[in-house]
């Protein structure tokens, strides 16, 4: 068992990928993977021509999940959304990195309903009013 543990620990050393995009200075953060990162990539655009600071955390892997990288964007915006196509699988892996230090609320669809840039943008303009 401690093998193991050892071997989990240096995997999620070495194997964590994550792309961060958007603003250096956000106000809001997304944290998205697969299509709703690319839909989330429109948002981030259309949300800096609007003059609102968005920026977007891709996982890459989702296991290990890029819990320093969530973290480190927790303490610098004031609330992130998680937009996924299923259900909030990831929005217990957002939370659990966020460790309280900011809002975390979730964006999602299943059932083959894509949700549109302009759907999420309203979302993060709720969140900022908040």
């Amino acid at each position: 068992n401690i093998q193991l543990q050892n071997k989990y620990r240096e995997i999620e050393r070495q194997e964590v990928s994550y792309e961060l995009t958007g603003s250096d200075n956000p106000d809001i953060a997304i944290v998205a993977f697969g299509c709703s990162s690319r839909i989330s990539k429109k948002v981030v655009q259309i949300a800096a021509e609007e003059g609102i600071e968005v920026a977007l955390l891709r996982p890459i892997t989702l296991w290990p999940f890029p819990s320093d990288a969530v973290r480190d964007l927790a303490s610098r915006v004031k609330s992130i959304l998680v937009v996924e196509n299923n259900a909030g699988q990831m929005l217990f892996d957002v939370r659990y990195a966020v460790e309280g230090r900011v809002a975390v609320e979730h964006y999602g669809r299943f059932g083959g309903i894509i949700p549109t840039p302009n759907e999420i943008l309203e979302k993060l303009k709720i969140m900022l009013d908040k």
